[in-house]
């Protein structure tokens, strides 16, 4: 993997970034709403409305509004937001760690299990494992997500209250840092198991279909001519197919990020899903920029991750690499 082709995709990200940085300050300028009624009251005097555009920076030129926007999002400043009055990044910050262990989670989890399920149905491919694991896959793969999760929050939480029906933490706080985690981890349990159960089968169809064409390839039919244990045979195979995997997990990170805003929507968790929606429907626009920006450098990163992940692991794209 030459410098050449690594200084290709990170100034390829950095373009990307750029253009969603222009996107996102135009479009949230032309969305249905006015801002500036947002925080400032018709009651105000002259003078207190005055002071507040100044505050907020909307009695600038727009260029000059862009540039200082720009400066924000780089600087990861972000401003204040029109609702809370606080600065975006403390409300982020606050509400990053429920939106990061979330997506980590049920990604770590669905990512596993349908790699596993996915390797079991391929090595017994025309049996009744192979059948279970596809419709089961299958099944899970085609229903809504929040169509699965307000499912599981009437049974689970309701019906059967084992999980909290809402909330990251119960109110009023459990005492003890040992009874906050539990009770944390307790409310982000079936939120975790409801997007784990979304996206293991597309997971394991995936991995399957990779690994049937693995083991199909003339050096898995020489190993086992060879006499190689069945466990090896599969491992080379497996081998061979890591590089898509990987690619597929970082590419998928993005996706678990954003639709963050639906399951914590649902599950009414103090994350950064409800935080942007709240934003975008208020028109809160350093609140609501400052979060699209976060998920873009999210995604540019993992995809700038993927390709470089791509290389280590597939020795063909180091050597093409040299060759550019």
């Amino acid at each position: 993997m030459s410098s050449k082709w690594l200084a290709k995709r990170i100034l390829a990200s950095f373009i990307v970034l750029a253009a969603v940085l222009v996107l996102n300050f135009i479009l949230f300028r032309m969305m249905p709403g006015d801002a500036v009624s947002t925080i400032i009251d018709p009651s105000f005097s002259p003078e207190a409305k005055e002071n507040l555009r100044r505050i907020y920076g909307l009695d600038k030129p727009l260029f000059e509004q862009f540039l200082i926007y720009v400066r924000e999002m780089l600087t990861f400043s972000f401003g204040l937001s029109f609702l809370s009055r606080k600065p975006v990044w403390d409300e982020l910050a606050s509400r990053l760690p429920v939106t990061l262990a979330l997506a980590s989670a049920s990604m770590t989890i669905s990512a596993l299990l349908g790699t596993w399920l996915g390797i079991k149905a391929a090595i017994n491919r025309g049996h009744f494992a192979e059948k279970l694991v596809l419709r089961a896959s299958a099944v899970t793969s085609s229903f809504p997500s929040f169509f699965v999760q307000l499912i599981l929050l009437m049974l689970f939480a309701h019906t059967f209250p084992i999980f909290p029906l809402r909330g990251t933490l119960s109110f009023p706080q459990p005492q003890g840092t040992i009874n906050i985690f539990i009770d944390y981890v307790w409310h982000l349990a079936l939120p975790v198991i409801s997007l784990s159960l979304i996206s293991f089968g597309g997971w394991a169809l995936y991995v399957r279909n990779l690994m049937v064409r693995a083991l199909s390839e003339d050096f898995i039919t020489m190993a086992r001519a060879r006499g190689l244990p069945p466990n090896r045979v599969n491992l080379h195979a497996f081998r061979t197919i890591l590089p898509p995997i990987v690619t597929i997990l970082l590419m998928s990170v993005p996706g678990l990020v954003s639709g963050a805003v639906i399951t914590e929507s649902v599950f009414s968790l103090h994350g950064v899903g409800t935080f942007l929606l709240d934003a975008v429907s208020s028109a809160d626009y350093p609140a609501a920029g400052a979060a699209f920006y976060l998920l873009a450098l999210i995604t540019v990163t993992s995809n700038l991750l993927a390709d470089i992940a791509y290389g280590l692991v597939d020795p063909r794209v180091r050597i093409e690499g040299r060759g550019e």
